[in-house]
């Protein structure tokens, strides 16, 4: 079995956390082999709350990170804990195209998901996620677990993260070899992760030219209509979207067999919010075969204090609107 992993954030090894915007969601890292993925998202104004991850018995996790999301450009959390353990954030992105300050933070938790999943009985296992004391201020998180097991078939994992431009953007994973959608056993999956969602704010997704959604987005891992429970994340346990789903129906997880062409070397996909502040953070991919190519994202370019400033300004307008929404 091979494996690739390929760590593409600028702010990996720093000594100190930076704060970096990119111009889109841009490839993180890529496994590939007898590998699989598992997503999960939870946001509460209640702590502590629960987040999961399946995986089948004699799985060996490779990596896991929970992202973390928030409004209104809140300092990076010191006090989010997973199963206990203080969670510690190596990088924060600002989504500078929206308003409001939303912000995603992501950490590697894979030592505190590995000792439950390693040697386990297999099938879900729950997490206790506590979102500290600026709960209202943080949407809610999402899990991501690449895990091998030498029952799966020859897959490829790809995460991009960073932020999606909401006056519309483009992201796209790349092929050493043409897909081969002719073998019964294809698959193309992919979920997305977006914060800062409800209230039938939504984004659009194309995918290879062929929009499957104008529904993208709510609250489904939230469970509030508040600020501090707003947050979507494709989950293991979540159904498929239909082509064109209502908001309701939209559960951000995608089977992309019928998008992909015999032949093709790439999935492109295309998103854009009308609304102008929800934060797609998140996408996550899971192609049958190995041969996914990574490729460098752009320059990360460091925020002016201005920017965090823009954030801030929105706090009253911007908090009184969305629980309004929730009255």
């Amino acid at each position: 079995m091979r494996i690739a992993s390929y760590l593409l954030a600028g702010a990996l090894g720093l000594a100190a956390l930076s704060q970096t915007a990119q111009a889109a969601l841009v490839e993180f890292v890529s496994y590939t082999g007898n590998v699989a993925l598992s997503t999960d998202g939870s946001g509460s104004t209640g702590n502590p709350d629960v987040i999961s991850a399946s995986a089948p018995n004699g799985s060996t996790v490779f990596a896991a990170y929970l992202y973390t999301v928030s409004n209104l450009g809140v300092p990076t959390p010191t006090d989010v804990t997973l199963n206990g353990t203080t969670v510690t954030y190596d990088t924060n992105v600002l989504n500078e195209t929206s308003c409001c300050g939303l912000t995603s933070y992501r950490a590697d938790v894979t030592d505190i998901v590995s000792a439950a999943i390693d040697g386990g009985a297999g099938g879900v296992y729950d997490f206790s996620i506590f979102e500290g004391f600026n709960e209202t201020l943080i949407d809610g998180s999402a899990l991501v677990v690449v895990y091998s097991n030498p029952t799966l078939p020859k897959a490829s994992v790809v995460v991009l993260d960073g932020f999606a431009s909401v006056t519309g953007d483009t992201a796209s994973i790349n092929f050493a070899k043409p897909l081969d959608t002719s073998d019964p056993a294809f698959f193309a999956e992919m979920i997305l992760g977006i914060g800062f969602s409800c209230c039938d704010q939504k984004s659009s997704v194309t995918v290879n030219g062929t929009l499957i959604t104008e529904n993208a987005g709510n609250n489904d891992d939230g469970s509030d209509l508040i600020g501090g429970s707003l947050i979507t994340v494709g989950g293991f346990d979540d159904p498929f979207s239909s082509l064109l789903p209502t908001y309701e129906e939209d559960s951000e997880r995608y089977d992309l067999a019928d998008y992909v062409t015999n032949g093709d070397t790439s999935i492109k996909i295309d998103t854009a919010n009308a609304s102008r502040d929800d934060n797609i953070f998140l996408a996550a991919f899971y192609v049958s075969g190995e041969a996914v190519i990574i490729e460098p994202p752009p320059s990360a370019i460091p925020l002016p204090a201005s920017a965090l400033l823009f954030g801030s300004a929105f706090f009253a307008l911007f908090g009184l609107r969305r629980f309004k929404k929730a009255a």
